[in-house]
């Protein structure tokens, strides 16, 4: 059983220190190229679906909670307001009223709707020290989030193109979702007092998950403040679940901010709000692909994903020269010289691809390949090797080779 916490030390992915303070990990260089890499493939995901990606600001003013509702509903969570200037203003706990705000700040026409505004943000929830731990609940949050503002009609389409993406994304990162829930308001004052507004939205998400034939279960207590959500969940090695990515349908906010959108009757008309995150937290989501492939990462996020092992010292000169072809291409590779081979062979086991040249390998310009699985493939000529490696890094997915 895989630990992220231990896994993530023992691969220098990540690590903290105590004068940075409880749930604030550091990443280092290894751990940084997996989240630069996850996070570019969100991006690139995103826009090919048609989000354009904009950046908001850490900081707003206590007022602006107040009138997104997170004041009233969530300030628990929140960290306390700073002074400044004779106003007071709160590291965000969400970036949705920010996006609001950039929605806001332009007239639209319903021929722009629907309208897909993404981020890949940080915010910051003032957690209890107790429930801190590893990269799986943290105070300083990069989230993948998104909001889509689009008229009552594209509503259910969006959303369920919201669901599709994130199937789209577990199959790239080999994720399991193990179950999808549909999180409903519980008892108590946490919720926005509007039962037609629930009830809207609850209709609606019911209908994304039926039309796209996912089986759900329904959990009350668990909706955020201002309106329910589809969660999918996952499940770590111990068993213990979570949610990773969500999607939500809001009539709450944009009546909030005041949102509208000029119609083909000339007359302003209300939004509605679609908030998605793909893999939810970049943190949370790499603690999850910790687990899930004990470190051995697909081919394209992982932070080396060739080594090169000559035999002897007299095949240093192919090794390096394979290195920097490699390096050329854009991929990630080093060469391994310390130790007898088979100590290097067990160092790499978790690259995707060792390339081994020895004295014949290197009479015939060829290197002998190992994949990470145990498979072992035909000597290649080097430029044939990184086309293959290319080809699967390009492609993304869970596939070493091409015919797996």
């Amino acid at each position: 059983m895989y630990d992220h916490r231990r896994l993530g030390r023992e691969l220098d992915l990540f690590d903290t220190d105590p004068l940075m303070g409880a749930g604030l990990p550091y990443w280092l260089p290894d751990g940084a190229v997996v989240r630069h890499e996850l996070e570019e493939y969100v991006r690139e995901l995103e826009s090919a679906a048609g989000y354009r990606h904009v950046y908001s600001p850490v900081l707003g003013k206590r007022e602006l909670y107040e009138i997104s509702g997170h004041w009233s509903h969530y300030s628990d969570d929140m960290f306390p307001p700073m002074q400044l200037g004779g106003e007071e203003v709160v590291l965000r706990p969400s970036l949705c009223p920010h996006h609001a705000l950039i929605y806001r700040s332009r007239s639209h026409s319903y021929r722009e709707l629907p309208l897909r505004i993404a981020e890949l943000g940080a915010m910051y929830r003032s957690e209890l020290s107790g429930v801190l731990g590893g990269l799986t609940r943290v105070r300083a949050i990069q989230l993948n989030d998104a909001h889509i503002f689009c008229t009552l009609d594209q509503a259910v389409e969006e959303a369920r193109a919201a669901l599709a993406l994130i199937t789209r994304a577990y199959a790239d990162l080999g994720i399991r979702a193990a179950r999808h829930r549909l999180s409903l308001p519980g008892d108590g004052g946490k919720y926005v007092a509007d039962p037609a507004l629930w009830q809207r939205a609850t209709a609606l998400l019911r209908e994304v998950l039926d039309d796209s034939g996912i089986p759900y279960e329904s959990a009350e207590g668990e909706a955020a403040f201002y309106g329910p959500k589809i969660d999918v969940q996952i499940v770590d090695p111990a068993g213990r679940e979570a949610t990773l990515s969500t999607v939500q349908i809001d009539f709450h906010q944009p009546e909030r901010f005041d949102l509208h959108y000029i119609g083909p009757d000339g007359a302003k008309h209300r939004p509605v709000m679609v908030h998605r995150s793909v893999i939810g937290s970049v943190e949370r989501a790499v603690a999850h692909l910790l687990e899930e492939h004990g470190g051995a990462f697909p081919a394209w996020l992982a932070p080396v994903q060739l080594v090169v092992l000559p035999v002897s010292e007299a095949q240093a000169g192919p090794a390096y020269d394979l290195v920097q072809r490699a390096l050329a291409q854009g991929l990630r590779a080093e060469v391994s010289v310390e130790g007898s081979l088979g100590a290097r062979v067990r160092a790499a086991r978790l690259a995707p691809y060792q390339a081994v040249i020895g004295e014949r390998e290197a009479a015939d310009d060829l290197v002998a390949v190992r994949l990470r699985d145990g498979r072992r493939i035909e000597p290649l000529a080097p430029g044939d090797l990184l086309h293959h490696i290319g080809a699967r890094v390009e492609a993304r997915g869970t596939a070493l080779w091409a015919d797996a």
